[in-house]
């Protein structure tokens, strides 16, 4: 118990320092009460005494203003609500064998069970502390009571891709943590920061009904809550390194006593850790960011990165060898019903990673693998090319154009030097439709703050850099090839787990158009597409159909 011992005297430093602060915060009061004492009993000047009665009355009323302010932060410590991850939660009846495995790998570690389990959309797994929806807000729980809801936050693809056993590993020095957390000394310091790490983000966005009781007139109030926030600050700084000195010992603590438990596998499962998260994240980029800007979102985001890794230990030599454990059970099966919670997910992460709406609408539905390449990629392909169709009617006619959605239309335009001005109005193009909110602006407004009564922070984060006009001009010349495509050589649309859509030709897989539209969107250079073209039976002066 080593490493506990080192958590809690770290703890206790920084419970020393919350000590010190009430004790500053106190100490004019205090002087306060000495003056007036003294000044009733003649030991400190008389009361006759002009000179000392304006000098206790300014310590009096500084003692108030301090303990004003004291109360003010203590009042946005206790009610505050530290922002919570966002997560998919696992009731115990919809996974009762995932819950009797937690329970069982905490009877081994010796240490209590977590109360809760969820998912959450990305590669990580980790033990949240929320409060007891069962207790009034600004309660705290007594000294040496455990928290009242520690929370195992498990990597949703770790569910789906591991085995039961491989899982289990993974999560030992996880549940392992809630050993250090039971400490009361431990759990009122992790208080105490999150407390003050929510009074500082709630300083800067303060929401209505903060702190309780107070009214403040509209330009005294952001003043005050800057003033609030400044306090926060120094209090933060102040325990920054013991904090952080805590959490490891925490950390080595859990970390050392899980080793006795499935030691060989944790070394197996931290190599399926890698492999989930490279396949995760090129699912999200690659095959659910084109769905998730068109409106659609992949309903079953867990399943498809199985088929991902799998494709990747067929295509991998550094992958050779992962398809055996296929046959084994996957931790997946731990749950009554997979598919549901696998939707749930999904939703999560095309909000997380995206911004959209929080359910599925009319511009916001969710979308099966097996429709993807119809739903998903010939509506981007076919969106794409009536785009840049109508960004060429903007422009006008040039040249031998004949005003009509073929090929033929775009060689010549681009072969003429028109790739700047069409960048620059497609850029334009999907600027309006941006402001206009379609299906591919973010909805990040939909999202709670931390300071509302959910508590929960909603991020978007974006997963790859803007497009430029190059790139957007690319994408739409790309999509005009793989429309005519379709169109006129009987190609059809379809999916590749690793790259995302894809163009079928003849059955197979064709990608070898991306330099020759490269050369000619940089170069103005058309002979390589139309060579292309001609080998693939693609008809160029034949319209297309936009949708």
């Amino acid at each position: 118990m080593a490493g506990v011992q080192v958590a809690r005297a770290h703890a206790l430093a920084v419970l020393r320092i919350r000590g010190t602060a009430l004790g500053i915060a106190l100490l004019p009061a205090a002087f306060a009460v000495v003056l007036l004492v003294g000044g009733a009993t003649g030991w400190i000047g008389g009361s006759d005494q002009g000179g000392w009665t304006a000098f206790r009355w300014a310590v009096v009323g500084s003692a108030l203003v301090v303990l004003v302010l004291a109360g003010s932060v203590a009042a946005v410590l206790v009610r505050a609500r530290p922002a919570q991850s966002p997560t998919v939660p696992v009731d115990e009846r919809a996974a009762p064998e995932l819950y009797r495995m937690v329970r069982e790998l905490a009877e081994r570690l010796d240490v209590p069970a977590p109360s809760v389990v969820a998912l959450t959309p990305d590669c990580d797994s980790w033990l949240e502390v929320r409060p007891d929806r069962r207790r009034p807000p600004g309660r705290p729980p007594h000294r040496g009571a455990e928290p009242a809801t520690l929370v195992l936050v498990i990597g949703s693809p770790f569910l789906w891709w591991m085995r039961v056993a491989e899982l289990r590993a993974l999560l030992a020095p996880v549940v392992a943590g809630t050993g250090p957390s039971a400490d009361p000394d431990v759990a009122a310091a992790r208080r105490f920061v999150r407390g003050l790490d929510a009074a500082v983000a709630i300083s800067a966005s303060p929401p209505p009904g903060a702190v309780p009781g107070a009214v403040w007139a509209a330009p005294l109030r952001r003043p005050a809550f800057a003033l609030l926030g400044a306090v926060a600050r120094v209090l933060l700084r102040s325990c920054r390194d013991r904090a952080s000195e805590m959490e490891r010992a925490v950390a080595s603590w859990a970390s050392e006593r899980a080793q006795q438990v499935d030691y060989g596998l944790r070394i197996v499962a931290q190599e399926q850790v890698g492999l989930a998260y490279a396949g995760w994240d090129r699912l999200l980029t690659r095959v659910a960011l084109p769905a998730w800007r068109s409106g659609r979102w992949p309903s079953r985001l867990n399943a498809g990165v199985v088929a991902a890794l799998t494709e990747l230990s067929r295509r991998d030599r550094l992958a050779e060898g992962y398809e055996s454990r296929l046959g084994e059970r996957p931790a997946c099966d731990l749950l009554e019903d997979p598919g549901t919670v696998d939707q749930e997910v999904s939703l999560l992460a095309a909000r997380l990673f995206h911004g959209g709406p929080p359910s599925p609408g009319p511009h916001w539905s969710p979308v099966g693998w097996d429709e993807y390449p119809q739903q998903v990629v010939d509506r981007i392909w076919r969106g794409g090319a009536a785009r840049l169709h109508r960004v060429l009617d903007e422009l006008g006619p040039a040249p031998r154009d004949d005003a009509g959605a073929t090929v033929a239309r775009v060689l010549d335009r681009l072969a003429q030097g028109g790739g700047e001005p069409l960048a620059a109005r497609l850029v334009a193009a999907l600027s309006r439709e941006d402001c206009d909110h379609g299906p591919d602006a973010p909805q990040a407004q939909l999202a709670p703050t931390p300071g509302d009564g959910q508590g929960v922070y909603l991020p978007v984060y974006q997963l790859q850099p803007a497009r430029t006009a190059r790139d957007l001009l690319i994408e739409h010349v790309t999509a005009m090839v793989c429309c005519a495509a379709v169109d006129t050589a009987g190609a059809r649309p379809g999916l590749d787990w690793l790259d995302g859509p894809a163009l079928l030709v003849g059955g197979a897989r064709r990608a070898d158009f991306a330099s020759p539209v490269i050369r000619l969107v940089e170069g103005g250079d058309p002979a390589p597409l139309r060579t292309w073209l001609a080998n693939a039976g693609v008809r160029l002066e034949k319209p297309v159909h936009l949708g």
